[in-house]
Formats: C-alpha cells, structure tokens, sequence
C-alpha cells in the first residue's frame, strides 16, 4: 500500500468515525501509532484536512421536509442571485453546476407550506429565470 493509499484510507476512517483515536487509525492502516500522528498531523498541516465536525442524526436535526431546487439564471445576474438566495436561512447548501441549470440549493423547511413560501421567495429574486424544484424522500447515503 503506497502513502497516498494509506492517505485515502485514512481520510476514510475520519469520515465514517470522527473521533476515531489515533490507536486505532494505526491499527487500522498497520503503521505505528507514530507513523499515524506524523501522518494525520501532515493531512491537517497541508490543509487536506481542514477540520472536524459533528454529522447529527436525521432525526435529531430536522423532522421537517427537503427539497432540491434547480435554478437558472444568466451569468449576468449570478453574483446578485447567489448573494440573495445565501441570505435565505433555509438553504443549506448552494452548488454551481454545469447543465441545464446553473445552480442547485438544497432547501430545508418544516413543512410543505413553510417550502412553498421559501420557494416563492426563490421565484421572485431578480434574475432568476427558471426553477424546478424536487421534494427529497429519503437520504440513501451521505458521507
């Protein structure tokens, strides 16, 4: 297995397990735990790693309904599209993509009337063209 083998494999373990220990990333890669400090100190100092977070249960963080919202807008008009639809609390991730539409925002609300208003107030900001909304049933995978 090649250091940058051992890399990804570490960097797998952090993201299945946060608080793994430095123990068992040893055992895990079978390197000393020596070896396992040196290396994850040098994924954090090159920036690889930039930092730790808790992911909390589906059931703990939002009992309410998600939705993808694929949106168009002219080049012309992102910058002041993006800076409006940050400032909407409910969404919660904001991609620039390639393809039909030109960015996707993923929405969280309590219920559907509360979406249908965060949806409306997507719709009215200048220089959205179009959008196409789809309501999330479940969450296969998230890593």
């Amino acid at each position: 297995m090649t250091k940058m083998d051992k890399d990804l494999e570490l960097i797998s373990l952090l993201k299945a397990d946060g608080r793994i220990s430095v123990s068992d990333i040893a055992r895990h890669l079978n390197v000393s735990r020596t070896a396992a400090q040196f290396r994850l100190k040098k994924l954090e100092k090159s920036g690889v790693i930039e930092g730790y977070t808790v992911r909390l249960s589906r059931k703990f963080e939002h009992k309410g309904i998600e939705a993808n919202v694929m949106i168009k807008s002219p080049p012309s008009q992102r910058r002041h599209v993006e800076e409006q639809l940050i400032l909407i609390p409910h969404i919660v991730s904001l991609y620039s993509i390639a393809g039909t539409y030109d960015l996707s925002a993923r929405v969280r609300a309590e219920n559907v009337a509360e979406l249908d208003v965060i949806l409306d107030r997507i719709g009215a900001i200048k220089g959205i063209g179009e959008t196409m909304s789809s309501i999330i049933l479940a969450t296969k995978l998230s890593r």
